[in-house]
């Protein structure tokens, strides 16, 4: 019953934002770990951003720093992945997924993910 929906994406510009949610039903995500995810065409699947329930946050790479944030809204049970100066290289498909093991390590292995959205930055 554990259930993450995305949603947000979408076509964009070089240099805007987007900020992309994440709805999660079957439990309540700020006792997890919630990460966000994303995977171009041909490419593997990479890791964008880490939250964990203490609050800490991870990035993956040096690509989203100074521009993505993630947050968390516990009464509406839902996660964001703030995107500001989008880039070509953003475009991919973007995942929110879950570690429901509240073991560490942290923001490592993913339990449950969602369907993913679509992001697009192009002219």
């Amino acid at each position: 019953q554990v259930q993450l929906v995305e949603s947000g994406g979408g076509l964009v510009q070089p240099g805007g934002s987007l900020t992309l949610s994440c709805a999660a039903s079957g439990f309540t995500l700020d006792y997890y770990t919630i990460g966000w995810f994303r995977q171009a065409p041909g490419k593997k699947r990479e890791g964008v951003l880490c939250i964990t329930r203490s609050g800490s946050k991870t990035y993956y790479g040096d690509s989203a720093k100074g521009r993505f944030t993630i947050s968390i809204d516990n009464v509406k049970n839902m996660v964001y992945l703030q995107m500001n100066n989008l880039r070509p290289e953003d475009t991919a498909e973007y995942y929110c997924a879950t570690d429901l093991s509240a073991q560490p390590p942290y923001c490592s292995l993913f339990d449950y993910w969602g369907q993913g959205t679509q992001v697009t930055v192009s002219s």
